[in-house]
């Protein structure tokens, strides 16, 4: 039983994250599908999933398309209640259900302000009066599921929920345009995007190339404060220390260099994730330390 997951874009889109991270974090079987969100074929793309004219999609098994994000989360809960996406106490469910409608419906200046982009961070940001109002907003619900879960910090609920899901493209607006909030609420925003399945969906992001980039600021952009930057780079030709592809495990054919040692993998596409962000990903740092200790 796989799913198929339709999302637009890593870097930018919000909602195509919280797609995924629906399944990713909650161990669910999906295959992923782009959608040409900024190539111009969105539309096109889109079609086979009619009425669906967003992203994130999902195609149950069965065949069943579902729009919306709420109505991926609800159904996904629905089809898997051992995955525990929702939190098992009743009076924290509905708080979290009612966090995640909010985040849905509400926002919206520092939507329009501070559209979601995980390649830096910008100095210098100037919020609006409404986007400083929807922080406080922010800060203020957080604070309750806090008050209901009785978790003083980690996840709003205690255990990773769906109301972590859906906070996570905020926490990057947060972090990325220096929104201010208070100490707690800027740890838990680093915690949300420092988790590992967060950080390779960045460095796959990274992987795209944009010209021009889609939402320019006129500020001083400074490395993105997650992860320390990469040294890794492609490089042309191996020999490589391994012979197989940490992810596929196939013959490698695509290299780079880290720290003066040459890496292979079996595509462009995993040599360039790992120069992204080679700590992100469990099964290279393992090869590379089992390499280098042998």
């Amino acid at each position: 039983m796989t799913y198929d997951l339709f999302i637009g874009d890593r870097l930018f889109s919000s909602w195509s994250l919280r797609g995924w991270l629906m399944l990713e974090k909650f161990g669910l079987p999906y295959r992923s599908h782009m959608i040409g969100l900024y190539s111009g074929t969105m539309a096109s793309d889109m079609q086979p999933l009619a009425p669906a004219r967003l992203v994130p999609a999902l195609r149950l098994p069965e065949g069943t398309v579902v729009g919306e994000s709420l109505a991926l989360a609800e159904t996904l809960a629905e089809r898997h209640p051992e995955a525990g996406l929702w939190p098992q106490d009743p009076a924290a469910r509905a708080t979290a259900r009612w966090l995640c409608a909010e985040m849905v419906a509400g926002f919206s200046a520092l939507r329009g302000q501070c559209a979601m982009q995980l390649l830096h961070a910008w100095q210098g940001f100037a919020p609006s009066a409404d986007t400083l109002s929807d922080i406080a907003r922010v800060e203020s619900l957080w604070a309750h599921a806090r008050r209901i879960s009785g978790a003083t910090d980690g996840p709003l609920f205690g255990a990773y929920s769906l109301a972590d899901v859906f906070y996570t493209p905020v926490a990057a607006r947060i972090i990325s345009y220096g929104l201010p909030v208070s100490e707690a609420n800027y740890a838990y925003c680093l915690e949300l995007l420092s988790d590992t399945s967060v950080r390779q969906w960045r460095a796959m992001g990274m992987t795209v190339h944009y010209d021009p980039f889609p939402y320019p600021q006129n500020l001083t952009a400074t490395p993105w404060p997650i992860g320390a930057v990469s040294h890794a780079e492609p490089v042309e030709g191996g020999p490589s220390r391994n012979a197989a592809c940490p992810y596929s495990g196939k013959p490698v054919s695509d290299y780079l260099d880290l720290d003066g040692q040459r890496w292979g993998f079996c595509n462009p596409f995993c040599r360039d994730k790992t120069a992204a962000d080679p700590e992100a990903w469990p099964k290279f740092t393992a090869m590379v330390s089992g390499v280098n200790d042998s």
